[in-house]
């Protein structure tokens, strides 16, 4: 058993086929394919159900697969503490964010990571906050700016800021002539939202417990915050956003209003998540430091 054989297990595992699985770890599928019988043989159990239109992993390869995961990422950390010993700034930092913070965050972001840390080499990957969590779990991503609250035991957090939400009305909306807007007062029904699985969807409906309780229909749903500016200005209905965002070209966009919410309750903190076992940890705090010290009036960094 090796190191190569676990990366061709865990492969196939997720991609559910030799071949795809082979043009990932750039081998023949042959090749793959006999690795991972030999290692069968030596652990005596069947790792995947084959047949002529799938693979799956048995129920004793699951288990299997999750140590495989462990030890990969394991493996990582010991290249990149070595690393870091050498120069903690530099080599890669593969870093999540959710669709709700990347396009707003890294405008500022990445000239300042240019600047302050130049031997950095900086990998974004943009998803759902669960989705993040898995891959830092697994060692895919070695951070992640996150606005939930870390609950995983393996899981850390250094807190960045705290980021107001504005309410974005049509301009003709009667709401859009008060200076703030209480977000209880808005119609349930008038909210456009972010489809299930995006933590902001779930923060708004945090915020608006009365309206809830008064009309509870959070029916409409859509795939980006961008979708929805698009549909209130349009007149179509009303919105929360992230104070970072009021610097977006959208603002200026005709048919849209923002006015900040009166009751303050409507807030979400930002960290930056990573794994307690990430030995990088002081890159982290530079990291930190550069994110604040770029962030605008609009929210309340935690540090400068």
């Amino acid at each position: 058993m090796n190191l190569r054989d676990l990366k061709y297990v865990v492969s196939v595992a997720e991609v559910g086929h030799f071949g795809r699985a082979a043009e990932r770890c750039y081998v023949s599928q042959p090749a793959l394919s006999g690795q991972i019988a030999k290692l069968e043989n030596e652990l005596n159990v069947t790792l995947f159900e084959r047949s002529r239109r799938s693979v799956k992993v048995t129920p004793e390869g699951e288990q299997i697969v999750a140590y495989a995961k462990s030890i990969l990422s394991l493996a990582e950390e010991i290249k990149t503490c070595a690393q870091a010993a050498a120069n903690p700034y530099s080599g890669k930092l593969k870093l999540g964010m959710i669709p709700t913070i990347g396009p707003y965050l890294t405008p500022n972001l990445l000239p300042a990571i240019k600047r302050s840390l130049p031997q950095l080499k900086l990998d974004i990957v943009e998803s759902k906050t669960f989705e993040l969590e898995k891959s830092l779990l697994e060692g895919h991503i070695d951070a992640a700016i996150l606005a939930t609250k870390v609950e995983h035991s393996n899981l850390a957090e250094i807190f960045l800021y705290d980021e107001p939400f504005w309410v974005a009305v049509p301009y003709q909306h009667p709401l859009a002539l008060l200076e703030t807007i209480d977000v209880n007062s808005i119609s349930a029904e008038e909210f456009l939202l972010l489809e299930d699985g995006h933590c902001f969807r779930d923060q708004v409906i945090s915020f608006c417990e009365t309206a809830i309780e008064a009309n509870p229909n959070f029916k409409t749903k859509h795939t980006s915050l961008t979708t929805i500016l698009s549909l209130v200005g349009a007149g179509s209905g009303v919105t929360l956003v992230p104070a970072m965002s009021l610097a977006g070209t959208w603002v200026t966009d005709a048919g849209i209003a923002t006015r900040k919410e009166a009751t303050g309750s409507a807030v979400r903190s930002v960290s930056l998540v990573y794994r307690k076992t990430y030995p990088r940890r002081r890159l982290l705090d530079r990291f930190a430091d550069i994110i604040c010290a770029g962030l605008p009036d609009t929210v309340k960094p935690a540090r400068r």
